[in-house]
């Protein structure tokens, strides 16, 4: 249904994805259009997509105003995801043709149905393959039997299309036309697993929300291994059964693989799967059916927000506590708030679901904006692990090893017994600082004020801020001293060189984001640990992510003090959350008893002691207190501004005169501090200068921030940004 239809000839507004920060005036097409109709729009020399937002302005030469070059066959763009993007690009203070490229991000929407070439497995693999041929095979295997155009199978392969061309000649790959998008098989709801205790009330509460069909957010909290999935797919399952999209929003690709699996399990079929690592037909396919219809479940990444759903029923947001919901470029927004104010304009329930909530959403529960739901115990017969800290002031250990003797000698028992120990460290490479110890120089990147890590695996140092990469070198770029450049600190590379060394005859795991070239090459690794195929698994954050590893037992971190230091106002809140996600992936199988043991020179620290008493309300409700009394989130407002440019002078005079015409701000009652370096002063060549405007809960921000920024005009070379709610402060 269009809100308005517009005959041949009237104005329309119509917005574009290209940076002119406004609607632009056009004439209806021969056959009129309506309101959200996708167009493609003449500007200038070129065809642009665009989106018809309204009725024109009538602010423009009429003579001038050009008219719709044709109305393109998606679907209109629902008032719904309309009001969406504007109440975000409002919020998040980001213009609006942003906003509209976020929700259009899949190639080739400009064009009609047609048929396409692909690819896919066709008759029996013979034994003997050339290792061209193996990958091509391999490829197709991984993406679950769906065809692949020419050029996606070639580049996922790492091959030339001659090798598939050769596999079609000997029928083990075929070749067909296929229509450029098909419906994704329909999802059965009925069946599912028997709940047991705490789990049938929450599921119960949840089907009845979604059967509603009214805004609710409800937070599911349950401790690790609780069985969390099982019951909100349960309120999945009543979405289908009501013939509506539900939306299950993950952190990372990482756990698609395990979590479609579990999906497809219940419900008989793979949901629609939307994130970086798809290929771009796959992303134009699923745009395309979520706007028509052919798709019913989505699992996806923060992205799948912006989807064009035509009947959401229901979102999920798993792992709600996990700072991956932030986007940190671009368009700054968090998923997690987006996701309630998609919910909250469509009319759908929300569930946040987490076994260590933000201190946001637990706010809001304690507001009584937020419903809650708690499942206290794990599933079947699992028990929550035993929490135990190991005193380092206690342990006598070398300054080349980070394994305490008592960790290591737990670690050698688990992997006596046949099960799986696992090592946290929250710190990538292999050393996060390279020095010469003839003069002290600590090698730099060049472009940023940031150390370089080394990745030995690599055999290169890396810059963590910008990605730029050079060998590690023999001579010392400072004094030219060969032979005294020495890693300090370590990193998991060089706890896997340590765990190699004590453990010669262990299978060891390297699980870190850096260290895997694809994401279909990290699911395999994890996919292969959980089938028992390492004996020690090393990782950093990623290994804390709702993975389920049956043979894992034990969980050693390696410094649990890491996340303690700095100024960050999150620091406990991170550092608590962490920890309890680490330590609840041991001991999740039957029988299997878990411990957790937390190497720590500061077992007396407030966090620690709560991480080891396992009183989480006790944690929230004093991190609460220290919040509210200081004012900041969520009892207080923030926005960070940062600006940047290649010179240090000009960055610096615009940021302080910006911090002297604070007049808009201080009628709010809006503090502003700063100008000041941002921690990381300056990245790919920009010099960064923060500003942090702080206010009280129940004011006006964004209105006086755009007064604020808008007195003064940027220079072509400085940047402005606006991050509303920063999560971090680099």
């Amino acid at each position: 249904m269009y809100d308005r239809t517009y005959q041949a000839g009237e104005l329309v507004g119509v917005l574009t994805t290209e940076p002119l920060g406004r609607v632009l005036d056009y004439r209806a097409p021969e056959g009129g259009c309506g309101d959200g109709d996708f167009v493609e729009v003449p500007l200038g020399p070129r065809r642009v997509l665009g989106v018809v937002w309204g009725r024109g302005r009538g602010d423009w030469d009429i003579a001038k105003v050009r008219a719709v070059g044709r109305v393109l066959e998606a679907p209109p763009m629902r008032a719904e995801l309309r009001a969406f993007l504007g109440k975000a690009a409002d919020y998040t203070l980001t213009p609006l043709p942003q906003m509209l490229r976020l929700a259009t991000r899949a190639p080739g929407l400009m064009e009609g149905a047609a048929l396409r070439r692909v690819y896919r497995l066709g008759g029996a693999v013979p034994n003997q393959l050339t290792d061209a041929r193996h990958r091509v095979v391999e490829a197709l295997r991984a993406f679950a039997g769906a065809p692949m155009t020419l050029g996606e199978l070639a580049e996922e392969a790492g091959c030339g299309t001659s090798v598939i061309k050769g596999l079609v000649k000997l029928g083990v790959v075929v070749e067909e036309e296929a229509p450029r998008d098909l419906p994704f098989p329909p999802l059965d709801p009925k069946g599912g697993p028997e709940l047991q205790g705490d789990q049938v009330a929450a599921a119960d509460a949840l089907v009845a929300a979604v059967a509603a069909g009214e805004y609710a957010t409800t937070l599911l909290k349950g401790v690790t291994g609780s069985g969390k999935t099982e019951v909100y797919l349960e309120a999945v399952a009543e979405c289908l059964r009501a013939g509506r999209q539900a939306l299950v929003l993950l952190p990372e690709i990482a756990l698609t693989a395990e979590f479609l699996k579990r999906v497809e399990a219940r419900f008989g079929a793979r949901p629609a799967e939307w994130h970086s690592g798809v290929t771009m037909t796959e992303r134009r396919r699923v745009w395309k059916m979520v706007a028509t219809g052919g798709a019913s479940v989505v699992v996806g990444a923060r992205s799948a927000l912006f989807l064009p759903y035509q009947r959401l029923g229901l979102i999920v947001v798993d792992e709600e506590h996990d700072t991956s919901y932030k986007q940190e470029e671009g368009v700054l927004y968090n998923a997690r708030d987006m996701a309630v104010l998609r919910a909250s304009i469509v009319g759908c329930p929300v569930v946040l679901a987490s076994a260590t909530p933000s201190l946001e959403t637990w706010a809001n529960v304690e507001a009584g904006k937020y419903g809650r739901l708690d499942l206290s115990a794990r599933f079947g017969a699992a028990e929550m692990p035993e929490v135990r800290a190991i005193d380092m002031r206690a342990e006598k250990l070398p300054a080349d090893r980070w394994v305490s003797g008592t960790l290591a000698a737990e670690v050698a028992a688990r992997v006596a017994k046949g099960e799986q120990a696992m090592l946290f460290l929250n710190r990538r490479g292999y050393a996060p600082v390279t020095l010469c110890r003839a003069c002290g120089h600590q090698v730099g990147c060049d472009q940023c004020d940031a150390r370089m890590v080394e990745h030995r695996f690599q055999k290169r140092l890396v810059c963590h801020q910008c990605g730029a990469t050079k060998p590690v070198p023999v001579a010392c770029p400072a004094c030219g001293v060969e032979g005294r450049m020495a890693a300090v600190g370590p990193g998991v590379e060089r706890l896997a060189e340590e765990v190699a060394a004590r453990f010669p005859d262990a299978r060891v795991a390297v699980l870190s984001s850096d260290l895997f070239g694809s994401a279909r090459a990290l699911k395999a690794q994890i996919e292969a640990i959980a089938g028992g195929e390492a004996d020690i698994i090393i990782g950093t954050q990623i290994v804390a992510k709702g993975h389920n590893f049956p043979l894992l037992t034990l969980v050693g971190v390696i410094d649990a003090d890491l996340g303690l230091q700095g100024s960050d106002l999150r620091a406990a809140e991170r550092t608590f959350q962490l920890m309890r996600q680490v330590a609840g992936r041991a001991g999740r199988m039957e029988g299997r008893k878990g411990v957790a043991l937390l190497q720590t020179h500061q077992p007396e620290h407030p966090v620690i002691r709560a991480i080891l008493g396992g009183d989480e309300e006790a944690f929230w409700k004093a991190e609460a207190a220290e919040r509210r009394a200081a004012g900041v989130p969520p009892y207080g407002r923030m926005a960070g501004i940062i600006l940047s440019s290649p010179d240090v002078a000009q960055v610096f005079d615009f940021a302080g005169e910006l911090a002297r015409r604070d007049a808009p701000l201080r009628a709010v009652g809006a503090q502003v501090y700063g100008p000041a370096p941002a921690p990381i002063a300056r990245v790919r060549g920009r010099h960064r200068v923060r500003l942090l405007v702080k206010a009280e809960k129940g004011v006006a921000l964004q209105a006086a921030l755009a007064d604020w920024v808008g007195q003064m005009k940027l220079p072509a070379n400085l940047r402005l940004a606006v991050d509303i709610d920063p999560q971090s402060f680099l």
